[in-house]
């Protein structure tokens, strides 16, 4: 299992399909910052607070020059309703392999009500105009999430 990429590495690059079924590569999307967030699973509620806040806070986001991507192992089509449901204004990347969330230590054991498994840790990456790792949050709490992310944008 890789370990989590640090700040200051080159960003794993990869190539995943948006919920439209349209390839995203972050080797392409250089020259802008880009917000990767990991979440375990569509329309759960942690999940969708987290999604939302990011919603409601793309404008400011964007006015920092970045770009957000919501990464987990849905399909494009679970993407696509997720996205209709709460009117995302941000592509969800789908990973069904799990191979992306992996190379930035993403999977990895965890626990809820006593009982231990494998799974998406909630974590965020942002990179910045180079492709390297700028600011890492390895264990999110979803809410609040998007306004400590753009306290590091402003960093």
């Amino acid at each position: 299992m890789p370990a989590m990429p640090t700040e200051g590495s080159k960003a794993p690059d990869f190539t995943l399909k948006d919920g439209e079924g349209k390839d995203v590569t972050l080797s392409k999307l250089k020259g802008k910052k880009i917000v990767l967030y990991f979440y375990p699973r569509d329309d759960t509620p942690g999940c969708t607070t987290e999604a939302c806040e990011f919603r409601d806070n793309l404008a400011r986001v964007k006015k920092k020059g970045a770009l957000v991507f919501g990464i987990s192992k849905d399909d494009e089509k679970s993407h696509q309703k997720f996205s209709e449901k709460y009117q995302l204004n941000f592509p969800l990347l789908s990973d069904t392999d799990g191979k992306v969330i992996e190379k930035y230590g993403a999977w990895g054991e965890k626990s809820m009500y006593g009982k231990k498994f494998m799974g998406i840790i909630r974590s965020t990456f942002i990179v910045d105009e180079d492709g390297r790792i700028m600011k890492v949050f390895p264990k999110v709490s979803p809410q609040g999430h998007a306004e400590d992310v753009l306290h590091a944008l402003e960093g």
